[in-house]
């Protein structure tokens, strides 16, 4: 049975009763009683933002707070597995809908869950439908990742469950302050958004494998150009291909998608195929930023909310040139700080920055050193947990 959470969670008063360590002990272990359902789409190695961030946020809290995870399966199986030492229930897909898996199974998942609270991920309008039909008991967060782009009319249609579910959250994380000002849909609920920037381990990004750093820049030269992603529309790899016709340089896309020959075919199209790598299966990025010397996000469309990969190339000192998306993309990387800011859609503007930064290797040094640092200190896993978990706390009166 789910536990009840009253007065007992409260802690004393620390000027009065209890020194700052003890009263820091209190908070965790009121924590620890605490059941967390975390509802996402996927979860790696399904790769995507979404998922990355879903997978080093659950590992984390699990060590403060008893952590779950519901997802969509790829196919038909409903399979239950323990990753990290966080329970993954993957439950089985009947059919996908507009991009957007059917679990009818899930309904019933969540509503024999014990959770206190549950930690809803979005978009995923059939989680949300899931979710709505179990009738949970416990409370509800959101982290709101995207608004639905593409998607217009089945966005229309699911607004009123999308709405029933925010309007019960307790409160709504978002990823930057760029994207509440941005949303139409957030804009309705400003007063519970809570900006909890997304993180990644800073940790593990410095460290190297020398070796494969070594054999990474002998096979494609010294000027790698790197992009990584799945390969769909709101990437805006095309541009890139493009503007890689007036770069010297190779470029590397790393990750797959329903527009790889597409793409491949734009690269023979420029006439660079040659000097466009496309990698899949690559189960180590870590050794492709720190060899590279510029990282792109050339996304042309608000679906690309934050860009967490561009976290994972400034971790490794790697600058970046990003795009001015009405969303976090600018947020995470400000121009003229970890790198240059160029418009959407524009092959040309890529060129130019992306050759800006070939050509001067103290801006890469500066750039990068500065990348470094604002994710050490401001998007940590840590940091971000921590801010998550003081948010769980807040929801139960835990101070």
């Amino acid at each position: 049975m789910s536990i009840v959470l009253d007065s007992t969670l409260r802690l004393k008063n620390s000027r009065q009763e209890t020194s700052a360590s003890e009263l820091e002990a209190e908070w965790t272990d009121a924590l620890r009683r605490i059941r967390v359902l975390h509802i996402g789409k996927f979860f790696p190695p399904h790769m995507g933002g979404m998922e990355t961030h879903l997978c080093s946020l659950s590992k984390e809290l699990n060590r403060d707070v008893d952590v779950e995870v519901i997802v969509a399966n790829d196919d038909r199986r409903t399979t239950v597995e323990t990753i990290d030492n966080v329970k993954v229930s993957r439950v089985g897909t009947l059919v996908n809908f507009a991009a957007a898996p059917v679990c009818p199974a899930m309904v019933r998942m969540i509503r024999e869950s014990d959770a206190d609270l549950v930690h809803l991920h979005l978009p995923n309008p059939t989680a949300i439908l899931a979710y709505i039909a179990s009738r949970q008991p416990g409370r509800l967060i959101v982290t709101y990742h995207s608004d639905i782009i593409r998607q217009k009319v089945l966005g229309a249609a699911f607004w009123p469950f999308l709405r029933h579910a925010l309007k019960k959250a307790s409160a709504i994380i978002v990823g930057s302050p760029n994207y509440i000002e941005a949303s139409h849909v957030l804009a309705k609920f400003r007063e519970k958004c809570v900006v909890i920037p997304f993180g990644i381990p800073f940790e593990e990004f410095q460290q190297e494998n020398t070796e494969e750093i070594a054999r990474i820049r002998d096979l494609y030269g010294k000027r790698i150009v790197l992009g990584v992603g799945r390969h769909v529309y709101y990437k805006g790899f095309e541009y890139l291909i493009r503007a890689m016709k007036n770069v010297n340089g190779h470029l590397l896309i790393i990750g797959d998608g329903p527009l790889r020959s597409d793409l491949e075919q734009e690269a023979r199209s420029c006439g660079i195929s040659e000097r466009v790598s496309f990698l899949t299966d690559v189960e180590d990025l870590r050794s492709y930023y720190q060899a590279s010397d510029v990282f792109v996000l050339p996304s042309i469309a608000r679906s690309e909310a934050f860009g967490i990969v561009q976290l994972e190339a400034m971790a490794c000192g790697v600058p970046v040139v990003n795009t001015s998306l009405d969303s976090g993309v600018p947020f995470v990387s400000p121009h003229d700080l970890t790198g240059l800011t160029v418009p959407p859609e524009d092959s040309a503007a890529l060129s130019d920055a992306i050759n800006k930064l070939l050509d001067d290797p103290l801006l890469r040094e500066r750039m990068g050193a500065a990348g470094r640092t604002r994710v050490e200190q401001e998007f940590s896993l840590k940091v971000m947990t921590r801010k998550t978990l003081e948010l769980y706390g807040e929801v139960f009166g835990v101070r």
